[in-house]
């Protein structure tokens, strides 16, 4: 497979380097290169022209559904969706069957992703079976390939057994990514409000999200290590993490694209492609997330891909399984965020790669000579329509199912082999 390139006439969006202007980027044996040692004229040309060129995209929070579920997903079909929209690796979370809580589940993942779309960088379980009682083996997991510790899907109710998930995490530099929910409080199916009212729904109360991100503060206040808060969907829990920042406790925090593109009015007809937990805000809290995202509260753009077959979503509200699909539309409803002035390009680039290559302490986020080659060119201007027809993921429990989108990545570059084009 070809490796080495010379991408052409695109406008170049590397924040970590401060570049942004047109100009080439020489691509040689799957590293950026000066081009001062190669003769450029001899490679082949990929015509970025009217696109942005950047970092290759990282989804830091992607449900790959392998081992367990492949009926929904599985590492293949979800690196290629990935690929699809922009993304040169993911993160996958740990709630897989069985849980990855140990070197062995670990290692399977990693192996079947030598072959994949993008890299993959697995997640494994804050506590043994993700049941809140033992912590995992972080020293196994870390040695195994882990980058980070979630019970993602689940919160972890013992405080104390946080605080030393905390403790224990920072001694193998491995990232802890909160999964923020009282389940006392969050026993609904929608957001709590009028439209759940409407609807007849129990609904889940803000606090139940924005109590435990409190808490999460609290510990990492205590103990001076960090925590990374997934899926923030409430005002007050953006409120809580500026004002944790303004203190100078190590948080950062992701929000998704759902939370800044859509409200709870989504979930009107009982639209179960609009269930998902945390459950879409009102207005208010929609307005609170894109602020934050503007002024540096929210870290990361990541995408909560959570894909689930009709057998889970076309059923009576009330049972339908939590989560949407969201690796193949996260750049066009971000896109939708710099057309209306909210984030510049270099903004963009900061959400989706440098911060979550940061947070997570992996390889990317930049276009340095001497860098792997994992790149991203993306049409801004790009108009589509996402179909049915035109999903990459196995599932199809999207609520953006026949939008008109504007924006759309063309290519996706991983050690300079081109594993998604739409335009070679």
């Amino acid at each position: 497979m070809e490796r080495s390139w010379v991408i052409k006439n695109g406008r170049v969006v590397d924040p970590a380097n401060k570049v942004d202007q047109q100009c080439d980027i020489i691509v040689q044996d799957g590293v950026i290169s000066t081009g001062d040692e190669i003769g450029v004229d001899d490679l082949p040309v990929i015509d970025a022209a009217g696109c942005l060129v950047v970092p290759g995209l990282i989804d830091m929070h992607t449900h790959l559904r392998e081992p367990g579920q492949e009926y929904k997903e599985d590492i293949t079909s979800g690196t290629l969706a990935a690929a699809s929209g922009g993304f040169t690796a993911v993160a996958c979370m740990p709630n897989t069957c069985p849980v990855n809580d140990n070197s062995a589940v670990c290692a399977m993942i990693l192996e079947k992703a030598r072959s994949a779309a993008a890299r993959v960088y697995p997640v494994g379980a804050i506590s043994k079976g993700s049941e809140g009682k033992q912590l995992a083996e972080y020293g196994e997991l870390r040695a195994a390939g882990a980058v980070a510790v979630s019970d993602d899907g689940l919160p972890v109710t013992d405080s104390q057994l946080m605080r030393r998930a905390l403790e224990y995490a920072s001694d193998f530099d491995l990232a802890v990514i909160a999964h923020c929910e009282d389940p006392a409080l969050s026993t609904g199916v929608m957001n709590e409000g009028e439209m759940s009212t409407q609807l007849g729904l129990k609904g889940i109360p803000n606090a139940a999200e924005s109590v435990m991100v409190y808490r999460e503060i609290a510990l990492a206040e205590f103990t001076g290590k960090k925590v990374h808060i997934a899926h923030v969907s409430t005002a007050m829990s953006v409120d809580l993490i500026r004002q944790a920042k303004a203190r100078g406790v190590r948080v950062t925090a992701e929000t998704a694209p759902h939370y800044f593109t859509l409200t709870d009015e989504a979930v009107s007809g009982y639209i179960t492609n609009a269930k998902m937990n945390p459950p879409l805000r009102t207005g208010e809290d929609r307005a609170a997330v894109i602020h934050g995202l503007q002024d540096g509260t929210l870290d990361a753009i990541a995408t909560d891909h959570a894909p689930h077959s009709i057998l889970e979503k076309e059923m009576e509200f009330d049972v339908a399984a939590f989560g949407i699909i969201g690796l193949e539309t996260a750049v066009p409803l971000t896109l939708t965020l710099l057309h209306q002035g909210v984030i510049d390009a270099s903004r963009m680039v900061e959400l989706l790669a440098v911060n979550p290559a940061r947070i997570l302490g992996v390889e990317g986020g930049s276009l340095a000579p001497g860098a792997a080659a994992d790149i991203t060119i993306i049409d801004p201007k790009l108009e589509f329509s996402y179909s049915v027809d035109q999903v990459v993921s196995k599932s199809r429990n999207s609520p953006f199912l026949d939008w008109t989108l504007t924006g759309r990545s063309m290519l996706t570059m991983v050690d300079g082999a081109v594993q998604f084009s739409r335009f070679i």
